[in-house]
């Protein structure tokens, strides 16, 4: 029995699933199934240019399995361009990057940053170094901390005064 495979971080599902040749009916194609890793390896090395030890660290895989994956991509890709088949992205054994939300106070604009890359040195729009998380990113309110550990804290007070 073949030993299950961890999942493989993703940043993004892709907007498009589904490539075909043009002017064939789908009816009359043949499918090639990219799975979301696959894709996602293609993007990291292929359209970022990363080396394959910097995209494998970002997957957490190793990095002979991610050349292993990105060269079952490189060939479905290439089997569909050469015998006309269609392409559809489907699929996989992943789990979704988290991402951390800031927002620029210079010019409000707002941008997404995955868990782990560290704190962006400036904003992407304006380049301006005045933004933080943005307030939806925080968590207030979600945490059985703050201001309940205050509340304790001053309940526990309030009752040493009336002890004494």
């Amino acid at each position: 029995m073949a030993r299950p495979k961890c999942p493989r971080m993703i940043k993004n599902l892709p907007n498009v699933t589904y490539y075909k040749p043009r002017a064939i009916p789908l009816s009359q194609l043949e499918e090639v199934i990219l799975t979301c890793d696959e894709y996602e390896a293609i993007r990291l090395a292929d359209l970022d240019g990363l080396y394959q030890e910097e995209a494998a660290a970002i997957m957490k895989v190793s990095r002979p399995t991610f050349g292993r994956i990105i060269e079952l991509a490189h060939k479905k890709i290439a089997d569909a361009l050469i015998n006309g088949k269609a392409i559809k992205i489907e699929g996989g054994v992943i789990a979704m990057a988290q991402k951390r939300l800031f927002q620029c106070s210079n010019c409000q604009h707002s941008w997404e940053v995955s868990f782990g890359t560290g704190r962006p040195a400036a904003c992407p729009q304006c380049g301006g170094n005045n933004f933080h998380r943005a307030d939806a990113d925080r968590g207030h309110g979600k945490s059985s901390l703050g201001m309940g550990c205050r509340r304790r804290n001053e309940n526990k007070a309030i009752t040493e005064k009336e002890t004494k």
